[in-house]
């Protein structure tokens, strides 16, 4: 007699048999699904050259997609950095320059080391920008550099050669002084706000000094008479600008320049779009420079693709971040300076577009001798430092040097 038991074990094991023979077979039939890329980019939307150019890279990658989620600027990174700390990092950011080192410091992000054809691709010091113990860590996608802007017709006003701005920070101060006495206008507009751009605003002036926050060892180089130059031009300044600079940052007083109530300012190239739709006669020049000066200067400000670690596509994002942000697609992205950004490479487009536009000129010249965003372990303790020595001394608080050694101290806890 059959043990019906074993007849229900056979029956059982001829389906189950059969059923995993369906699976694998299935299974075996469906294309394996495409990895996700995931892209923080800051914004409102995304612009049209990089959408092309993500279609163009998963048409070439067919096993990875990138996931593009758009994050307003003011919370863009701070959402990179939370899903980091919480284990579930995004593959790239948009972030700040400045932040690298704080990331590569808590390992929550891979090196991006370039070629010596890749750093020599772009213009002098943006690789500077991104580099921290000799290890890149990001890749620039965005670029900003600053001028000296000033209203021609205030400077007739005030008795000064319209066709003449300041070429020295003497100069400029003196500039100041006349406006301001002869107009009753600001001779200057000074950022002193508790705000980011007060500090970059500030390191202009110190790198237009031939001076340093911090040197390539990570030794902090603040206390230091190029600086202590600068923090005087500031405090000497400070008479001839608005009522109440610690209000006032570089945006805001970019738009009392636009109204025709400020007569110098220093700002980016999206100041002269701006200018052309107004009635202002104004011309754009060099930063003026300090005593100890040995070149033309600007603070170099990027923003970079950083790669994080742990979404394991960490190889295919880098590779996608340098595809992102090569000649081809960097020139057609910053458009001719549509967008404010001064070019990262330099190229027989940027050549034209002096020619056609001098304005763009003084943007592009200040480069070879500007200076680096600093990159501290902790970028917002850093920044605070700085901030609180320049209003210090443009509030009257605090005499410029008491100011700097304070601030040179302070800096030490976050190198």
């Amino acid at each position: 007699m059959t043990n019906p038991q074993q007849g229900v074990s056979e029956v059982t094991t001829f389906f189950r048999k059969g059923l995993i023979g369906m699976v694998l077979a299935c299974t075996t039939a469906l294309p394996a699904l495409a990895k996700d890329i995931s892209w923080i980019y800051c914004g409102d939307a995304i612009d049209p050259v990089h959408e092309k150019a993500i279609q163009d890279w998963d048409a070439k990658n067919p096993d990875f997609k990138i996931a593009v989620e758009v994050v307003g600027w003011e919370q863009c990174q701070d959402k990179a950095t939370t899903l980091a700390a919480a284990g579930s990092p995004a593959g790239l950011a948009y972030v700040g320059s400045r932040t690298l080192k704080e990331f590569a410091q808590n390992d929550m992000i891979v090196p991006v080391p370039m070629t010596d054809a890749e750093k020599a691709s772009y213009y002098p010091g943006i690789v500077n920008t991104v580099t921290s113990g000799g290890t890149q860590w990001g890749v620039p996608i965005a670029f900003s550099t600053k001028a000296l802007y000033w209203n021609k017709d205030l400077f007739k006003q005030a008795g000064l050669d319209p066709e003449k701005p300041p070429t020295t920070w003497a100069e400029e101060i003196e500039d100041a002084k006349v406006i301001k006495e002869k107009t009753g206008i600001p001779g200057y507009g000074l950022s002193a706000k508790t705000f980011d751009n007060t500090m970059h605003q500030f390191l202009h002036w110190v790198y237009t000094n031939n001076g340093q926050v911090v040197d390539a060892d990570g030794n902090i180089k603040l206390d230091s008479p190029e600086v202590l130059a600068a923090l005087k031009a500031y405090k000497d300044i400070t008479p001839y600008a608005e009522e109440g600079p610690t209000a006032y940052e570089q945006n805001e007083v970019r738009a009392i320049f636009l109204d025709g109530k400020v007569a110098m300012i220093q700002a980016a190239v999206g100041a002269a779009f701006r200018l052309k739709e107004t009635k202002i006669n104004w011309g754009v020049t060099d930063l003026p420079l300090g005593p100890d000066a040995k070149g033309k200067g600007t603070l170099l400000i990027t923003d970079s693709l950083a790669v994080f670690k742990g979404s394991g596509v960490e190889d295919k994002a880098v590779e996608f971040a340098k595809f992102i942000t090569s000649p081809a697609v960097q020139e057609a992205y910053e458009g001719g300076g549509a967008a404010g950004l001064t070019p990262l490479r330099p190229s027989p487009a940027v050549d034209k577009m002096v020619a056609d536009s001098p304005y763009w000129k003084p943007f592009i010249d200040g480069i070879a001798s500007g200076g680096p965003e600093p990159l501290f372990t902790d970028y917002k303790g850093f920044q605070n430092v700085m901030i609180e020595m320049v209003q210090s001394v443009v509030t009257g608080a605090a005499e410029p040097e008491a100011a700097m050694k304070k601030a040179a101290a302070a800096l030490e806890e976050y190198k």
